[in-house]
């Protein structure tokens, strides 16, 4: 029988690295894993850096076992949740185990300290908001996932709903090939919006980089605002986000759609950087950043991902909306294709029940890649 699951506070430097390198014992036998760049990692737990800990608080814990790291998780409690999401909701996330024995405890300590908050529901895992990595993977294990995405080991959603929690959202991925697709319907859309003198789609200029930015964040708090789980990025998260985005964004991937000279919609696509970064072994020193900075000059993947679409919310459920979609998604597959090397290209994630945007990322030949659960519980 094996020996008692200890879980302790995170407390020290010591502490936070052993929280962030445990993952690489979870998933060193996972072909699909790609190890993180820990110095990111790092940057998203510490709250001189990461401005989500201006509206929100968070515990860490490591669970051991015989003086040996078994498991990790967070508990997070964010004002801004509390207004979206209704009061009383809790979180945790980061979440990671052995064995189910260490998952159970990490579990129960991450739910007494919500309790303790005030809390009586607990959302998970959610890490550490909805911008970062929601939901737990329960399907598409097989495939390493895109930049931004979480991988997990299948037997954590048994041990989650052995904890007592059941569905409160999916998360689906839509993975598509891109070299040769085609659709009449949206060529047709395509063809009749570029003949329109009051549409524009224009790359970003990445010498306004922040003013570009902010037009696109801000386009996203409006046009997300109904969403299930949203949390509005505050400004100084969206100077954050620019600024650590930056480096991956290209000017003929990210695309901003303007209606008689207002911006009203926009697509973001990325590079799979995780092709880019898998054999770093999540260390940018000595040399992984002059390797990062050389394959970031021109980058070569065959895959793209689209983390974030949205259409300015007075046009929601328009005909202009859809065309204005198809518009951006076909001058950026141009772009992906020709000057990436791309075959594949991401969609996602999309709420299971959001309609509209399940409608345009159901492109032919789509298929559902992976899906993300977030769970839920009454404390």
């Amino acid at each position: 029988m094996p020996a008692e699951v200890q879980v302790r506070p995170v407390a020290s430097a010591a502490d936070r690295r052993a929280f962030v390198d445990f993952v690489w014992r979870v998933y060193e036998d996972d072909p699909a894993w790609v190890p993180p760049l820990k110095g990111e990692v790092h940057a998203l737990i510490d709250p001189k850096k990461n401005p989500w800990f201006g509206h929100a608080r968070a515990q860490l814990w490591l669970a051991e076992r015989d003086g040996r790291t078994v498991g990790r998780i967070s508990a997070q409690v964010d004002d801004l949740v509390q207004v979206h999401m209704g009061a009383g909701t809790g979180q945790w996330g980061m979440f990671e185990a052995l064995d189910e024995q260490a998952a159970a405890a990490l579990i129960a300590v991450a739910e007494d300290w919500l309790r303790e908050q005030g809390m009586s529901r607990a959302l998970g895992p959610v890490s550490l908001s909805i911008w970062d990595e929601p939901g737990l993977e329960i399907e598409g294990f097989d495939e390493p996932p895109t930049v931004m995405m979480g991988h997990h080991r299948p037997e954590y959603r048994r041990w989650i709903e052995a904890a007592g929690y059941s569905k409160a959202k999916d998360l689906l991925t839509y993975e598509v090939g891109i070299t040769g697709w085609s659709d009449p319907l949206a060529d047709r859309l395509v063809a009749a919006g570029e003949k329109n003198p009051r549409l524009h789609i224009r790359k970003v200029d990445k010498s306004r980089f922040a003013s570009e930015a902010r037009i696109i964040l801000n386009l996203l708090n409006d046009a997300w605002s109904a969403n299930w789980g949203f949390v509005p990025l505050t400004e100084a998260e969206i100077a954050y986000a620019g600024k650590k985005l930056k480096p991956i964004v290209f000017e003929d991937l990210v695309r901003i759609a303007e209606l008689d000279g207002e911006a009203v919609a926009f697509m973001v696509t990325f590079p799979d950087v995780n092709e880019l970064i898998r054999d770093l072994d999540g260390h940018l020193f000595p040399f992984g950043w002059a390797k990062l900075l050389w394959r970031l000059r021109k980058p070569r993947t065959s895959r793209v991902r689209v983390p974030l679409m949205g259409v300015a919310s007075k046009l929601h459920n328009s005909r202009l909306a859809t065309q204005i979609a198809f518009m951006l998604i076909e001058s950026t597959r141009r772009a992906a294709v020709a000057n990436y090397g791309a075959a594949q290209g991401e969609f996602g994630w999309v709420l299971e029940d959001n309609q509209g945007m399940i409608s345009i990322a159901e492109l032919p030949g789509a298929r559902v890649n992976h899906v993300y659960r977030i769970f839920e519980k009454a404390l």
